[in-house]
């Protein structure tokens, strides 16, 4: 039976407390929701809704006749159609996991750890060890910190681009009620 000496274990209890202590500065993850499809939009749906009151005497034919072509004329005109749902399945968002935030500051420290003690010197080993888990710490929390801005920057993108959607579903809806106002208007009916 091979005995190892006193040096090679407490060698190893250093690496192993250097690699807890490291550990230990790494706060869990937030819950993760994951999401197949964006929620809908934050902004509520445009309205869309045209109040109007027959003052030729018209029929409730003729009333529903006069705002389904009315209708299909606005739509013509503004390029909207509130009947059409607005988030299209091209739109919809796949969230896609990524590791929790602190996993490569863990890992670049051990890793660190295990090669710093690997190539010092034998009886400078656990210093080694010590000296790597530093600065393994130290570039796995840079690449951290580097996943987390671009996630940031996409985020800020995303956000950008559904506000400038809303803006433009908005301006139409306003386009398409403009449109079917004077539209009923024209056919002898108050708009309010």
């Amino acid at each position: 039976m091979r005995h190892f000496p006193i040096r090679f274990w407490a060698k190893g209890a250093l690496v192993a407390a250097v690699t807890l202590a490291v550990a230990g500065c790494v706060t869990p993850p937030p819950p993760r929701h994951y999401r197949t499809e964006a929620a809908p939009p934050a902004a509520p749906p445009p309205q869309t809704q045209v109040y109007f009151y027959p003052t030729a005497s018209q029929s409730p034919e003729q009333q529903s006749r006069d705002r389904y072509e009315c209708y299909l004329w606005a739509v013509k005109q503004s390029g909207y159609d509130p009947s059409l749902p607005t988030l299209a399945p091209h739109q919809r968002i796949e969230y896609v996991p990524r590791p929790p935030p602190g996993q490569n500051t863990v890992a670049g420290a051990v890793t660190g750890a295990v090669v710093g003690a690997a190539v010092s010197r034998p009886r400078d080993a656990g210093a080694g060890a010590i000296v790597g888990a530093v600065a393994g710490g130290l570039l796995g929390a840079a690449s951290d910190s580097a996943r987390q801005a671009e996630a940031d920057r996409i985020q800020s993108r995303y956000d950008q681009r559904d506000a400038d959607r809303n803006a433009r579903i908005e301006q139409q809806a306003q386009g398409y009620r403009r449109a079917m106002s004077a539209c009923l208007e024209g056919r002898g009916y108050t708009v309010q």
